[in-house]
């Protein structure tokens, strides 16, 4: 039953806009129009092929997390750029921006 009522949201949406959203700007941006900042230093832009974004994520817990907020998110990627039609997330060790540094041990 959602999806038919968040077919029918959307549709309606489309129908009453007046003007097309602006297509331009990189996923990165649109990406930093529609997280929070705590959610951005989890991600990485991997691709944007054929209307698919694929992101990635620095654990599962943040995979999980984004999953839930998939439709929300696509809902408004979709304002910024028309092209989109899905958002694939998948686990990138390397998104991690905040990296531990080397510490030496002192030995006892």
């Amino acid at each position: 039953m959602e999806i038919i009522k968040d077919t029918i949201w959307a549709v309606m949406r489309e129908l009453t806009e007046k003007k097309e959203a602006p297509t331009d700007g990189t996923p990165q941006a649109w990406l930093e129009k529609a997280l929070t900042k705590k959610e951005l230093r989890h991600i990485k832009v991997n691709y944007f092929r054929r209307g698919v974004l694929g992101v990635g994520v620095d654990s599962s817990a943040w995979l999980y997390q984004l999953s839930l907020k998939k439709a929300e998110l696509l809902g408004l990627l979709r304002h910024q750029c028309r092209e989109i039609k899905d958002i694939r997330f998948s686990i990138r060790e390397e998104v991690c921006q905040k990296k531990k540094p080397n510490q030496k041990k002192s030995k006892p």
